[in-house]
């Protein structure tokens, strides 16, 4: 039964931001194939030893990212002090909805508090018989698509007394996000930075135009060493960065490299041209949160590695390329057509892009099903590109892998 569970499960997680849209920590979503949450999962011994030695300890660091987690807790799971099998700084507990503030809850609730352990409390709607845990808790959590302005107005001036910090959820928009911020929320936690502050055509700043150029140039369909060479080599931050990426633990190079030249030869035509892609992309988007390119970089790899499971004749090259781009609307705040317009890819990718159509509009369906934590639409299209639906958490830890470490360059 615990394998059962453990092949049809999904872990991802969703981005919280502070003020400034830096990175403050992740929620973990969890799924399972009949779409039960973390709330649903039975609170019993076994389920919690599955959730800490299973889940948890295993690809933590990498699905955190050295951030912290947000972790639901159901009241089982609180009483049974399963908390504290975690490192104070890994995690924060949330406490679900409709866990009850009995004197058995508090009394858990405190003792975590006491050790240093942080407590948030998840889609809060006041009620007076919660007071006890709202005393003990440091951030509470307030849907905004689920609470009316002038309700969340009214808990807010409640709260006001306590030293308590403000995490907005599902924020979708950048009107939201300024919106809540001026309400005086501290986090906000949604995909608002996924998306364009602005959706207009407008004309595209210099830099960044310049920028798209060197996107075009290096997607030709010809490739030449030398001429790449020479693309790179006349950006010292180009270089700095290339040569970290392919020093780095992921190549695991005996010998180190250290010109320019070889590292191009090295990486090949393909990868050569990912990196740079990358490069780019990251430098388009400076202005924006970084776990933007992080985002974009997880989806690239993803995308590319189910094009390799995959027994379909989709290049992997091309679904990295789709994963990458699929951001860039958001990066530039600008529609994606206008976009691509600029920029020499293939039929299929704007197709998956622009129109969500063609044979590779599946595989950005997957991964988005995926990072949303939506396992009923991720498991039916993995049955339909052929590929095992319990091969899907290895997946996703080796792309957050990837991602985390182009980013820390």
């Amino acid at each position: 039964m615990l394998k059962e569970s453990r092949l049809e499960t999904i872990i991802a997680r969703q981005p919280i931001f502070n003020v400034k849209r830096h990175l403050f920590a992740y929620e973990l979503l969890y799924r399972g194939a009949d779409m039960l949450s973390l709330a649903n999962v039975g609170g019993n011994r076994a389920t919690g030893s599955l959730l800490t030695s299973s889940f948890f300890t295993e690809g933590l660091e990498t699905i955190s990212g050295n951030k912290p987690c947000f972790v639901n807790f159901t009241e089982e799971l609180l009483l049974e002090n399963i908390a504290v099998s975690f490192p104070i700084n890994n995690i924060v507990v949330e406490i679900l909805e409709d866990v009850r503030p009995t004197t058995e809850v508090i009394a858990a609730c405190k003792k975590l508090k006491d050790l240093g352990y942080i407590i948030a409390l998840d889609d809060f709607v006041y009620h007076k018989e919660l007071i006890p845990l709202i005393e003990l808790a440091d951030i509470i959590k307030i849907d905004l698509q689920l609470t009316p302005v002038e309700q969340i107005r009214q808990t807010l001036d409640f709260l006001s007394q306590y030293k308590i910090e403000l995490l907005a959820e599902k924020v979708e928009t950048y009107d939201e996000f300024e919106e809540a911020r001026k309400l005086g929320f501290k986090y906000f936690q949604g995909y608002f930075f996924a998306k364009p502050e602005v959706v207009r055509i407008k004309e595209l700043a210099t830099s960044k135009l310049t920028l798209l150029n060197l996107l075009s140039e290096i997607n030709r369909h010809t490739f030449s060493a030398k001429k790449m060479t020479e693309i790179i080599s006349a950006d010292v931050s180009l270089s700095y960065r290339l040569l970290r990426y392919i020093n780095s633990a992921y190549f695991y190079l005996i010998k180190k490299i250290d010109s320019i030249a070889h590292a191009v030869t090295y990486l090949g035509e393909v990868e050569i041209r990912r990196f740079v892609t990358l490069a780019v992309i990251s430098e388009i988007s400076s202005n924006k949160p970084s776990e933007l390119v992080r985002l974009a970089a997880v989806r690239a790899k993803f995308c590319e590695i189910l094009g390799q499971q995959s027994p379909g004749p989709e290049k992997p090259n091309e679904l990295f390329m789709l994963g990458l781009f699929s951001l860039l609307h958001a990066m530039l705040d600008t529609p994606i057509a206008e976009v691509l317009k600029k920029i020499p890819i293939s039929d299929d990718i704007k197709k998956a892009l622009i129109d969500q159509k063609g044979p590779l509009s599946i595989f950005l369906e997957i991964v988005i099903a995926y990072e949303r934590g939506n396992s009923y639409v991720c498991f039916q299209a993995l049955e339909a590109i052929d590929v095992p639906k319990e091969k899907i958490y290895d997946i996703y830890l080796s792309s957050l892998g990837f991602a985390d470490l182009f980013v820390s360059l």
